[in-house]
């Protein structure tokens, strides 16, 4: 039970150091996330300067080029907007 209790901690842990959050991101640490490239942060960075992101939505709202689709390709690859990973928005269609 022990061992298994650790080797959760060790897991979040290992989760948490690869987590990168955007509002204390720096330009070479947002270009190292897989799916942003120079202008995708310029634009970041340019939008943070009016204030940090309140969430993935406003990130959405004030970034050009980020969707749901890319968003959650960015928060697989680690980066978080308030340590909040992407949640998709339910899309009302019930599965059969």
């Amino acid at each position: 039970m022990l061992k298994k209790l650790f080797t959760t901690a060790c897991c979040m842990l290992c989760l948490a150091a690869q987590a990168l959050e955007i509002n204390t991101a720096n330009e070479a640490e947002l270009d190292s996330v897989r799916g942003l490239g120079p202008s995708s942060t310029a634009r970041i960075l340019k939008a943070r300067e009016q204030g940090p992101f309140k969430d993935w939505t406003d990130l959405m709202q004030r970034v050009k080029g980020i969707k749901s689709g890319l968003a959650a390709k960015l928060s697989d690859s680690g980066l978080t907007v308030n340590q909040l990973p992407f949640v998709a928005p339910a899309t009302g269609i019930k599965a059969p």
